[in-house]
């Protein structure tokens, strides 16, 4: 897999308090062989953009359960493209009603999973953006 060995930052920016599914994508992806940093709660998207680039990972991944999805992806984006990292993938997961999906590929989600989906299904999607 080419997980393996990736570095990824999993982060929860904005006022949302909830990190059980941060944590369980976390420690899925360590599972499966990536280096994870996890920033914690409530950070904002210059704070993860920064520790991003600090960590010089490969793509971060947004929490988001708060219905603020679309302006903190698109702030993430920017505060990553300001600092250099234009190269660092963004995916998003979290409560992201479908029609939303096209405005958060817009401000450069390159995938969006929800709580239904497999964690196997999420392992082998970011698997294939690594690639």
């Amino acid at each position: 897999m080419s997980i393996r060995g990736k570095r990824i930052l999993v982060g929860k920016p904005g006022l949302d308090g909830h990190d059980v599914g941060a944590k369980v994508i976390a420690l899925t992806l360590r599972d499966a062989g990536a280096d994870v940093i996890y920033t914690g709660l409530r950070k904002t998207p210059e704070y993860i953009a920064r520790t991003a680039v600090d960590e010089d990972v490969d793509v971060v991944g947004l929490s988001i359960l708060s219905g603020s999805h679309k302006e903190l992806v698109k702030a993430t984006r920017e505060k990553l493209d300001e600092l250099g990292a234009a190269d660092i993938l963004i995916f998003v997961g979290g409560t992201i009603p479908s029609y939303d999906y096209d405005e958060l590929k817009e401000y450069g989600a390159v995938a969006i999973f929800t709580a239904e989906m497999p964690l196997d299904e999420i392992v082998a999607k970011i698997d294939t953006l690594l690639a």
